[in-house]
């Protein structure tokens, strides 16, 4: 399965205000795998950044003057999402302002709905974690993910944040605990643990099999128990029902 880890920074908070997309990350996850593909987009918002906005990103409008406008590089952005499901942290949001900058383009690019699938990790995140906070940072601080270069927001950075906290949060148990219970828990938040990327390219691991001594101590010691218990042990068993006896 095709994945595309997605993230925007904007002028504004509501588009139906006239604020406009200015920065597009995406990230490529095929079959749980980082791929290294990546779209990143500074886009020309012809217009001002509200204060509030640019003291989340950084972005300024000089920054972005000499930067295309979104409808030179709908065609690449849409040929990197096309077909695949997004993965958004609060996906309305992403979701309506690409939607917002498509509509101004006309019919031609419909929705992002009609070209992608859409997962929004927030919705995810509320569900596995009732009552935590669950912005990216908190998920962060759960999931062991490194976010310590994160002075600010930005596209690419955040979205590849997201894909890192998104297969820690799919990816099955992160702790030993067989009882439920987290001791290192704080404040509400779970106690972070580190996640250590393997090499690929890592020799395999060494097998060591038993030897014909240890494997007749073991069978002995299966007998005793047996025996303590009036019955017959597993191997006695396997070995009545094989059809090579």
């Amino acid at each position: 399965m095709r994945q595309v880890v997605l993230d925007t920074e904007t002028t504004g908070l509501e588009p139906n205000d006239g604020h406009r997309v200015i920065e597009i990350g995406c990230v490529e996850v095929v079959n749980r795998r980082l791929t290294g593909n990546s779209l990143h987009l500074y886009l020309n918002p012809e217009r001002e950044i509200d204060e509030g906005a640019l003291a989340v990103h950084g972005i300024s409008t000089e920054f972005l003057a000499d930067k295309p406008t979104f409808d030179k590089v709908v065609d690449e952005f849409m040929a990197f999402v096309d077909g695949a499901e997004l993965v958004i942290h609060n996906a309305p949001f992403d979701v309506g302002f690409l939607n917002h900058e498509l509509r101004r383009l006309g019919s031609r690019y419909g929705t992002i709905e009609q070209r992608c699938g859409v997962l929004d990790t927030l919705v995810m995140a509320r569900q596995k974690h009732p009552g935590q906070k669950n912005n990216l940072d908190a998920l962060c601080r759960r999931y062991g993910v490194e976010n310590s270069h994160r002075e600010l927001h930005g596209a690419l950075l955040d979205a590849e944040i997201l894909a890192d906290v998104y297969l820690a949060m799919t990816g099955g148990q992160t702790r030993l605990s067989l009882d439920g219970n987290d001791s290192g828990e704080q404040d509400g938040e779970m106690a972070a643990e580190a996640i250590r990327r393997l090499d690929g390219q890592r020799p395999a691991l060494k097998v060591v099999r038993a030897s014909d001594l240890e494997v007749q101590r073991h069978r002995d010691k299966l007998a005793a128990i047996a025996d303590s218990n009036g019955e017959a042990t597993l191997w006695d068993r396997k070995k009545e029902e094989s059809p090579l006896q």
